[in-house]
């Protein structure tokens, strides 16, 4: 579950102004605002917890924490203000202690236990200012300072106040008050020179240096990415550098190796991804990485930890070990100079061992826990997590299932303890579950020992209870308005607290006025409310407080009586005070919180082909698909092109229009099967031994003849738009139907040439019309699935009109079945179309020659 921390910049310089019109704190309101929108894209965003922090002082600086919901987190965003001073240092220190508020309740750090990656909260936290100078009460800062003290009990354990599984990045915003005149730079956006820059980067975040709008929306996609869990760990080079590869692949000693010169990729401080258990939606590892001393009895107290572990690397080449069902943990490097110098050797059958200085109890190294490998593809490099001095202990495993058959021996045994006193305290309990699940014999001791004194544990304990108490008070305090200023006191010379109306001057003014009909006045209070009387008019009407029961009518008795027992039993589901009617009655400023209905939303389904691209989240459009993540199949990119949406009648709505061009798949690869077998014809047309499978694999196939004779039809066409049979000097006058459903109605759509006379004509309009009604007939049948194309020569068939206008239809339909990638069609059509154009250009011919 990422926690995202939003630490917003609430001094008075935030008020200034940029050359839109708008001051610093409402862009940062709607960067934030923007971020989430963002954000919610991805489905992994229903578990996101938002947390929101000021430059107030603490503990008035936490607007919304670990019991807020997201409708206080976004009420609490739109009614910040600026003022204050820029208590930049004060401000990141109560952030990172919110967020490790619950963490040595939980023991997620595990100290002196070793570091588990999988035990992790990721947190993201994203400050937002203007980059002015720092300032306190006692002055100007030139350097940004945390304070040392925190309120937080075991924060001593740590020397830094963040963990490895939080990341600090800034939005510095550097936006001009009037308008530039310059081009806007376009590319990667740089980081800012104030003083927050070292302090992201130290965490294993950035900045960034905000100029403009687009500037802004471009690092808040960049951050979006940013969201992942994962934690920071410093790769340090250890010994000297390997041998240079030559273009041959092969080691090259003749090259200089440059082992005294300090290169990027000997120190990188990056991110290893812990990716979440497909099944649970949990990290799930088995091997932690060493601390940097060795847990003794007779330590009074543990020794603080850096928040990122440091792990050496050593450069000499090592064979990749691993053993059946042994258990490791494998996680991938963010890209680094470090990934892409391993990357560049093309070596992924080697690996270079990891280490962690003093982990051990007689090597001042320590003994590997695992080792760097880039993968089998080149992709990326990945950490290998082992047992710690796994190249001892995996060739006493294998010994112990091969050679003795899980019955080891007196010198086996031997050789195992001495392996035992190397290994610290903290791997024995997932060494012996390990074993376990490789079934073999209990060889560990069930008194287990983590290696830490009495004092240490009972220290430990101590300090889970005390934070505790801390952390109930530091969350009653969220939300809380700090104190308001007192002022300076002015004197009341108005009488005493006397209201106006008990002046003896007053009253005999007033009766002078109204006469008789002067009010009574109220008694004297001066205790409550000092300085101030209500008079009132009527001195018998009272205010009207709760309702009386016995007010109600006689005929709502019953209605109000089953509401007062739903609301003293608590046994409706409602508000209370609340019906069904006003249920779904929810405040403008409360209809765009989506986020608390995605947490009542059950978890997601596993996707039973991950090979399809995901759905992004839209809201709104379900069918909508992730563009970047669609495949094109290389044989239908002729058709793929940019086509223009034109809204035509008829056309059912577009949302299932797309869901139907989706399902559509293009049998192209058996096509081509059976065009180098000989089963189909080279110009696209089925021949006579055409094989039945390949006629009725989507529908029902056009038998050979009937193609050839309707292809005959069309070259027969004559430019009065009457059908000529070849060999035959009549025209025919058959009836041609062809039944099409059209929203479960038979509409039928008749040829030109109907059962009446020859002798009738068809005017223009009626001709438009039947055109009209067929091409929407078309795009109707170009769209279906299967492979029934006589409907769609027959409908071509009754197009009325010279020759150019049959010629246009067949183009339209050639351009619908492009549409939908109906490749076996569009083949039939062309070769319509070439008999149509080879035909008209023939009849031009024999036209030229009859005149001369």
């Amino acid at each position: 579950m990422p926690i995202l921390l939003f630490l917003i910049d609430t001094s008075a310089s935030m008020n200034q102004r940029t050359d839109l019109g708008t001051s610093y704190l409402d862009i940062a309101k709607g960067a934030v605002e923007l971020f989430l929108k963002l954000r919610a894209r991805d489905p992994a965003s229903r578990g996101d917890r938002y947390m929101l922090v000021t430059y107030d002082e603490p503990p008035y600086c936490i607007k919304a924490g670990w019991k807020e919901n997201h409708a206080t987190f976004m009420s609490e965003l739109k009614n910040l203000q600026a003022s204050g001073l820029t208590t930049l240092g004060q401000a990141l220190r109560s952030s990172f202690d919110l967020l490790n508020l619950n963490r040595l309740i939980s023991g997620i750090d595990n100290y002196g236990q070793g570091r588990n990656p999988f035990f992790l909260e990721p947190s993201i936290l994203i400050t937002i200012t203007d980059g002015n100078k720092l300032t306190s009460t006692s002055g100007v800062q030139e350097e940004l300072h945390l304070p040392l003290n925190s309120p937080l009990p075991g924060s001593e354990l740590t020397k830094e106040p963040f963990r490895w599984d939080q990341r600090l990045f800034a939005l510095v915003l550097r936006l001009p008050g009037l308008a530039s005149t310059e081009p806007e730079q376009i590319g990667s956006v740089p980081t800012d020179e104030s003083a927050i820059t070292q302090m992201c980067e130290v965490t294993g975040g950035r900045s960034y240096c905000v100029r403009t709008q687009r500037m802004l929306n471009q690092c808040l996609e960049s951050l979006v990415q940013k969201v992942q869990s994962g934690v920071v760990i410093n790769f340090e080079k250890t010994g000297p550098d390997p041998l240079p590869i030559g273009e041959d692949g092969l080691m090259d000693s003749s090259r200089p190796s440059n082992s005294f010169a300090a290169q990027p990729w000997h120190s990188c401080h990056k991110l290893i991804y812990v990716r979440p258990n497909s099944k649970t939606g949990v990290p799930v590892g088995h091997w932690p990485i060493p601390e940097s001393f060795w847990p003794d009895q007779n330590l009074p107290s543990l020794p603080p930890r850096t928040s990122h572990p440091i792990v050496r690397f050593s450069c000499i080449d090592c064979e990749p070990m691993v053993i059946d069902k042994l258990p490791f943990d494998k996680y991938e490097l963010e890209p680094s100079p470090l990934t892409q110098y391993i990357l560049e050797r093309k070596s992924p059958h080697t690996c270079w061992q990891v280490f962690v200085t003093s982990s051990g109890k007689y090597n001042e190294l320590g003994y590997p826990f695992g080792y760097l490998k880039a993968s089998t593809t080149l992709t990326c490099v990945n950490l290998f997590v082992m047992p710690y001095n796994y190249p001892v202990l995996l060739p006493l495993l294998d010994d112990l299932f091969k050679v003795h058959k899980l019955k080891p021996n007196l010198k086996w045994r031997q050789a195992f303890d001495s392996y035992l006193k190397t290994l610290p305290p903290y791997y024995l309990l997932p060494l012996k579950k390990a074993l376990r699940m490789m079934g073999a014999p209990n060889l560990i001791s069930d008194n287990l020992d983590c290696g830490l004194s009495y004092s240490v544990i009972s220290y430990l304990k101590k300090l889970s209870q005390q934070t505790k108490l801390e952390s109930e008070r530091i969350l009653a305090s969220v939300g809380k308005k700090p104190p308001q200023e007192i002022g300076i006191k002015v004197k009341n010379h108005s009488g005493g607290g006397v209201s106006l109306t008990h002046n003896k001057n007053f009253r005999k003014l007033l009766k002078e006025i109204i006469g008789d009909t002067a009010p009574r006045l109220t008694e004297l209070n001066t205790k409550e409310f000092a300085g101030f009387q209500v008079g009132l008019l009527n001195k018998d009407l009272k205010p009207q407080t709760y309702r009386n029961a016995y007010d109600i009518p006689r005929r709502d008795l019953l209605d109000q009586l089953t509401r007062m027992r739903s609301n003293l039993l608590k046994t409706h589901k409602f508000i209370v005070g609340q019906d069904e009617d006003s249920l779904h009655s929810v405040p403008v400023a409360q209809m765009g919180n989506y986020q608390e209905y995605l947490k009542t939303l059950a978890s997601p389904l596993r996707e039973i082909d991950p090979d399809q691209p995901k759905r992004l989240h839209t809201f709104g459009n379900p069918f909508k698909q992730d563009k970047k993540g669609m495949m094109i199949d290389e044989a239908d990119e002729f058709v793929a092109g940019p086509q223009k949406k034109v809204k035509r009648p008829g056309e059912v709505n577009s949302a299932l229009s797309s869901k139907r061009r989706r399902s559509v798949t293009v049998t192209h690869d058996v096509h081509e099967e059976k065009m180098e077998n000989g089963q189909i014809s080279p110009d696209g047309f089925l021949s006579k031994s055409a094989s039945p499978e390949l006629m009725n694999m989507a529908g029902d196939g056009i038998p050979p003849d009937q193609v050839d004779s309707l292809s005959d039809d069309f070259a027969s066409l004559r430019e009065d738009g009457l059908i000529h049979k070849p060999g035959s000097n009549a025209l025919t006058g058959e009836t041609k139907n062809c039944s099409v459903s059209v929203d479960d109605q038979k509409v039928a759509v008749t040829s030109a040439l109907e059962t009446a006379p020859s002798t009738l004509q068809i005017t223009p309009a009626m001709a438009q019309g039947i055109n009209a009604d067929i091409k929407h007939q078309l795009m109707k049948e170009v769209r279906k699935f299967g492979r029934k194309y006589e409907r769609i020569f027959t409908l071509l068939e009754g197009v009325q009109g010279p020759l150019a206008v049959k010629k246009q239809f067949v183009e339209f339909t050639i351009k619908e079945a492009a549409r939908f990638k109906r490749r076996v069609l569009i083949q039939y059509l062309e070769k319509v179309l070439e008999k149509i154009e080879s035909y008209h250009l023939l009849n031009n011919v024999n036209h030229i020659n009859s005149r001369s």
